[in-house]
């Protein structure tokens, strides 16, 4: 598709862009859904070691398929990887609200990971390949607003249902409408011109399945490390887990990331360890609400409201400001932000503080920092895309995100099980795993101060895709999850 003329739309874009924001919309209210609702499923099935496990789980299946649509998109095109993970995400919303126990709800979540990850790195290849770069800029950000609505109302929607009705629902409810949003957006996403690809061959394909797979097993068992009570049993699950994903995370990830290498590689480092503070610290904030403060699930996923439509805000905020301002000063700002968010609601669940109002006030800043920051580094990945190779780099930016949520949440939640099962309580656990989400964000700063001031060219010679006028603003994480 190409624009009639600069910051235009042809009918085919608007078309798209209609599809992209349904379905973003759909994965939004989900996304807030299930943060809401998991203390109502806990009293009901009890395990609580597991439910950091229902959001790691998630995560990392979520890394296979972002995996396997990010290489599908460039070797057959993106329609059958959306579809496939449509499908994958309603069948896993329906294994979670049927679930006689926390282990099923964890095993539908891994399902519905799969088909999240798909459906999310889609989307960036979407934006990618149906528009030009002088409209790329407002179509993420556009895509970004779509939050605002289920940011609005899903929560509150979501704690409703919980209570007059039972949490089942708030899984079982939302699953027709994701296939019904992929399915607005195959049709024209099916007209978009066929690019060359520079990785079309089918073991490259069979190659990142694989390493995908190691580097969720190697991830999974680093988290299990956590929970163990033997040391022995800890450190062989270590030892384990460093030895499957260190070798993926070196061919998936872009290079110099795991050492942030200024460039890219500071990018994605910078995403993926300010995924793990933002999202390490809200998977506990209804917890803290509805169940340490007896405030009630409605109360417990208002903060993520907050959060939800200061994120838009902040994301429009870096549009207007990143013609003028350094990315790298974004970036920083955003962290400082995040930070200062997570020191206020830490006081929740240990202070007589209101409950409802600090968490709200508390996510709502650090929201605003996740819009500057997250959109800011977003956009240093996949500015840099050479055509045709959209799909990898979308997958480079949902991996780097997906890893750092399923870290940060699956840290947090074996913090926060072994304190509530030991002689500190609920309370403390939850003020410890924010201590350590701090100590990231402070990490995350170092790691951003490699970042370059603007964007790099597709490559040699080539144009840059983020314009003066404005830049590319991410939606909230992949945008099909918590």
């Amino acid at each position: 598709m190409t624009d009639r003329a600069p910051g235009t739309w042809t009918p085919g874009q608007r078309l798209l862009t209609a599809g992209l924001v349904f379905l973003v919309t759909a994965g939004a209210f989900e996304g807030l859904a299930v943060p809401t609702v998991l203390p109502a499923t806990l009293a009901e099935l009890r395990g609580l070691e597991l439910y950091g496990w229902a959001f790691s789980g998630f995560w990392l299946s979520n890394l296979v398929g972002i995996a396997v649509a990010g290489m599908e998109a460039d070797r057959r095109g993106p329609v059958p990887p959306l579809v496939v993970g449509a499908l994958a995400f309603a069948a896993g919303l329906f294994v979670a609200g049927l679930a006689g126990s926390m282990a099923w709800v964890v095993a539908g979540r891994v399902v519905q990971g799969l088909g999240a990850g798909a459906m999310a790195s889609i989307t960036y290849v979407a934006v990618a390949r149906g528009y030009p770069p002088a409209v790329q800029p407002r179509m993420i950000a556009v895509i970004s607003s779509a939050w605002v609505l289920p940011g609005i109302v899903g929560p509150a929607l979501a704690g409703w249902i919980s209570e007059a009705f039972s949490w089942r629902w708030a899984f079982i409810g939302l699953a027709p409408l994701v296939p019904l949003a992929a399915a607005a957006v195959a049709l024209p996403l099916a007209r978009l011109p066929a690019l060359p690809s520079v990785e079309a061959e089918r073991p490259v394909v069979r190659g990142a399945v694989a390493d995908a797979l190691a580097l969720a097993a190697g991830a999974g068992l680093l988290l299990a490390a956590a929970g163990l009570g033997q040391p022995l049993l800890a450190l062989g699950a270590v030892a384990g887990g460093t030895l499957l994903a260190w070798r993926p995370l070196q061919r998936l990830l872009p290079p110099g990331t795991l050492a942030a290498r200024s460039g890219r590689g500071a990018a994605v480092a910078t995403l993926a360890l300010v995924s793990i503070a933002f999202f390490g610290a809200e998977a506990f904030i209804p917890l803290a609400v509805a169940s340490v403060r007896n405030a009630g699930t409605i109360a417990g996923g208002l903060a993520l409201t907050s959060a939800a439509l200061t994120w838009a805000a902040g994301s429009w905020i870096q549009a207007r400001l990143a013609g003028r301002r350094s990315l790298r000063s974004l970036v920083v700002v955003g962290l400082v932000l995040i930070g200062a968010g997570i020191v206020v609601v830490a006081a929740v669940p240990i202070t007589s503080l209101p409950p409802v109002a600090t968490a709200a006030t508390a996510w709502a800043i650090a929201g605003l920092g996740m819009g500057l920051a997250y959109s800011s580094t977003t956009l240093v990945v996949i500015a840099s895309a050479q055509p045709g190779s959209e799909g990898a780099a979308s997958a480079s930016v949902q991996l780097a995100n997906t890893l750092g949520i399923a870290f940060g949440t699956g840290a947090a939640g074996a913090i926060v099980a072994w304190s509530a099962t030991g002689p500190l309580g609920l309370a403390p656990g939850i003020l410890v795993a924010d201590a350590l989400m701090l100590v990231v964000v402070v990490v995350a700063v170092a790691a951003a101060r490699r970042l370059p001031a603007t964007p790099q060219s597709t490559g040699p010679g080539g144009p840059p895709l983020w314009q003066s006028a404005g830049a590319a603003s991410g939606e909230r994480g992949p945008g099909l999850g918590p």
